[in-house]
């Protein structure tokens, strides 16, 4: 790698013009595949880096570059959405910036800042609350943002979201329809949307078959393992325990069975189990995992289609995206 490589040099070294080379860094102009070839042959063996900010306020265009900030890298379910959004971005000639804030407030107005600074053409994020005023101050700022997963209500942004009331009614009304009166929730913070709508769904099940709703048996967790564990065992604490569980994601059902397991308990003979989401090994537990499968690829590729339309025309109308969730029926419920 050479110091202080710059484009003049890239274009001496490559036998080609400096507008070549820029034309070859934008993906724009007509250019031969083989000269586009040589030249990023040149510029990896001479270690030349284009600087995206100062690209862009030069072009007064874009940089090429996207945001994602995922609430929880450890959860197979964002894993998927953040596939889906390379995926659709790469395509595009888009790199995607990925950032983790933990379900933390503070750590997502931290990568938001990030965001600011690298000059991202756009962001995609599931916000961390309903009415999330870091990522609406973001968007005020003229910024492209599409909420994927999670919205913001009120928002005029676009967003992409599984049914979830859908998912969490045919989820509790499979366990009604199996023989239980009894169905414990392990749902979300309270001030998620997609807690908010699967606690909904719940309710309408329940309602649906004649059965009250108990509050008692619903417990509001942070989509974490260890609040699934922590809740699960309350609720199987109860004087009169339900004889079915259902948590609202997968990292949160992983607690739920290990309190299970440390309780001795067979599956589904003595409590029945089920999730929303489908954990990459669910089929090879003992007993198979039932679960509501969601499309977290598409939805991830839905979302950076949605930003990179944004980014080009960004005065058109808010767009939201519905995608249908999967009640996949195993051995556990």
């Amino acid at each position: 790698m050479q110091p202080n490589v710059n484009l003049t040099e890239v274009a001496r070294q490559a036998g080609v013009s400096i507008s070549s080379v820029s034309r070859t860094i934008n993906d724009t102009g007509r250019i031969s595949e083989e000269t586009r070839a040589r030249i990023r042959d040149v510029m990896r063996r001479m270690g030349y880096k284009p600087n995206r900010v100062a690209r862009r306020l030069r072009s007064g265009g874009n940089c090429h570059l996207i945001g994602l900030i995922i609430p929880n890298i450890r959860n197979p379910f964002f894993a998927d959405i953040a596939r889906g959004v390379e995926d659709t971005a790469r395509q595009a000639n888009f790199a995607v910036l990925l950032c983790n804030y933990d379900e933390d407030a503070e750590k997502e107005r931290f990568y938001l800042d990030v965001m600011r600074a690298e000059s991202v053409d756009g962001i995609i994020i599931p916000p961390l609350k309903a009415n999330d005023p870091a990522v609406l101050e973001f968007a005020a700022e003229g910024v492209p943002v599409v909420c994927v997963d999670r919205s913001i209500s009120g928002a005029r942004l676009d967003k992409v979201e599984v049914d979830n009331k859908t998912g969490a009614f045919e989820a509790t009304a499979h366990l009604v329809a199996r023989g239980h009166t009894r169905i414990g929730m392990i749902a979300g913070p309270v001030n998620s949307s997609t807690s908010r709508a699967r606690v909904a769904g719940y309710r309408a099940a329940l309602k649906q078959a004649g059965l009250p709703f108990e509050t008692g048996l619903v417990r509001h967790g942070d989509y974490k393992q260890e609040s699934g564990r922590r809740h699960a065992d309350a609720l199987l604490s109860l004087a009169e325990p339900p004889s079915a569980l259902f948590a609202a994601n997968g990292m949160m059902a992983i607690g739920m069975l290990e309190t299970i397991r440390v309780r001795g308990l067979r599956i589904p003979g003595q409590i029945a189990v089920i999730c929303f989401d489908d954990l990459p090994l669910a089929a090879v537990f003992t007993p198979p995992l039932t679960v509501v499968r969601q499309p977290a690829c598409e939805a991830g590729s839905e979302a950076a289609r949605l930003l990179l339309q944004r980014i080009d025309t960004p005065g058109r109308e808010p767009v939201s995206v519905l995608l249908s969730p999967e009640l996949v029926v195993r051995g556990s419920a």
